[in-house]
């Protein structure tokens, strides 16, 4: 991310220029020490490993949260309160953050509270177009929104600058 102290004062945007990116999107070292510790805890169990092929990862997380396994898959990185992919934060990634090109409208729908009330075919439509790579405030990695971990909360992402902001700042206090 460009920092240009100057064009931030003229832009009356001080404060912005101070909250800097996170240090794991900017360094792959301490993003893959995160983020491997973030698989191994077992309060946090964060996967599956591949999306594409999940293993018992769904089923397990289930039975952890005495759920449905269907319930479990709807509980992703990309609709949690921590997940950041807001503009800002995008400026922050070292590249791409989709492997399926730019999101459409019905990728949106992911991140809306709308999912829910979408049938499965049409979830599954969702999933399949919505792989997007954002920023956990939780566990401090960049995370994929079709993944998910056991501190996973309702809520989220987070889409505005201004709560990303707002995050970076009470992380560190």
């Amino acid at each position: 991310m460009e920092f240009n102290l100057l064009k931030y004062l003229k832009e009356g945007m001080l404060h912005e220029a101070a909250m800097a990116c996170p240090i794991a999107t900017q360094d792959l070292e301490v993003n893959t020490k995160n983020r491997d510790a973030s698989i191994k805890a077992d309060y946090i169990k964060y996967g599956p490993l591949n999306v594409d092929e999940p293993g018992d990862y769904w089923i397990d997380l289930a039975e952890y949260w005495d759920t449905t396994e269907e319930a479990a898959k709807k509980t992703l990185c990309g609709n949690c309160v921590a997940f950041d992919i807001s503009p800002r934060m995008e400026k922050c990634m070292p590249g791409e953050v989709s492997d399926k090109g730019n999101f459409d409208e019905i990728a949106q729908e992911l991140f809306s509270s709308n999912y829910d009330s979408l049938n499965s075919d049409e979830q599954s439509e969702v999933l399949a177009k919505s792989d997007k790579l954002g920023y956990c405030w939780m566990h401090n990695f960049k995370c994929h929104s079709a993944r998910t971990c056991r501190t996973w909360a309702k809520g989220g992402p987070i889409e505005k600058d201004s709560v990303s902001y707002d995050w970076q700042e009470r992380k560190e206090n």
